[in-house]
């Protein structure tokens, strides 16, 4: 066992460490009560988007659009993945589950573009020696429509100069508190089949083509607004939950932290009492021993 002085330094540097913990517990619970709020007036609208644009879709018939090329006849095709991870760690298996889940993909298309956002995925992936197009050196702690428009025009635009051919997002999804799944969404070529799954409406499900719909002036003028529109409001959504995400499971980790330095706290002050007791046991008996030498 351990002698008094090394278990008294041992229970400071707990505590220590308990302080800071506990600490960084009352932060992120105060940035996830903001973002949760930034989530929950973000989260209608990025399902209006969504919904919107498939039931245009759904009720127009074939629409000829750059944005809707699936490019089923190319071979070598190009994909790119948007991964957002976190600017911190502490968080728990927040950003590792996220780095995982991309590296699954990755491993299908070794040659894929990467677009990374968050300090931890860009160091990660550029030591790694992954093809990183582009990594945002803004911080995701402060998700805004500006920064989305922005990764969003990049990808429109590699997209439609055909450098890209699939464009997948990679984030987190905040499903509770406690429950957070890691996501893969395909934001391009829009493709009529998945808007009809994310409606609930299977593929044996005759569409009703709306000939009251017209587009001026063209279908292709109309898409071209309101694909960007679209994709941009997708990519913001996902910042923000992810960032939503993040701070729930820094909150989370940081909890488990303060509780196990209190459980380590209680096993030292008794590890700390025996010790104590053994050497003023130690001491009584030599005092004892000592006066019967003396007799």
């Amino acid at each position: 066992m351990a002698n008094m002085r090394e278990i008294k330094l041992r229970i400071k540097s707990v505590k220590q460490t308990r302080q800071i913990t506990k600490a960084m517990k009352l932060i992120s619970a105060a940035k996830l009560k903001k973002a949760r709020q930034q989530l929950e007036q973000t989260v209608p609208f990025f399902d209006k988007v969504k919904s919107t644009i498939a039931d245009i879709i759904i009720h127009s018939g074939m629409i000829e659009n750059v944005f809707f090329d699936l490019r089923n006849e190319k071979s070598g095709r190009k994909k790119g993945f948007i991964v957002i991870t976190g600017d911190k760690g502490l968080a728990g298996g927040y950003n590792s589950n996220i780095i995982k889940l991309a590296e699954s993909r990755l491993k299908d298309a070794p040659q894929s573009l990467l677009f990374i956002a968050g300090h931890v995925g860009r160091s990660h992936f550029s030591r790694k020696g992954y093809n990183v197009y582009q990594d945002f050196d803004y911080a995701v702690q402060n998700p805004t429509v500006f920064r989305a428009r922005e990764i969003a025009e990049m990808l429109l635009d590699l997209f439609g100069k055909g450098e890209l051919d699939e464009v997948y997002l990679i984030y987190t999804k905040m499903v509770s508190t406690i429950k957070l799944e890691p996501q893969v969404m395909k934001l391009l070529p829009l493709d009529p089949g998945a808007f009809r799954a994310d409606l609930g409406i299977s593929e044996n499900t005759a569409i009703k083509i709306d000939e009251s719909l017209s587009y001026e002036p063209s279908s292709k003028a109309v898409f071209d607004v309101l694909v960007p529109k679209y994709v941009k409001g997708v990519v913001y959504g996902a910042l923000v939950e992810a960032f939503t995400s993040e701070q729930s499971a820094r909150m989370t980790a940081m909890d488990n932290a303060t509780a196990n330095a209190d459980e380590m706290l209680h096993s030292l002050n008794l590890y700390y009492n025996r010790a104590r007791q053994a050497a003023i046991t130690q001491e009584i008996s030599e005092i004892v021993g000592g006066a019967a030498a003396l007799v």
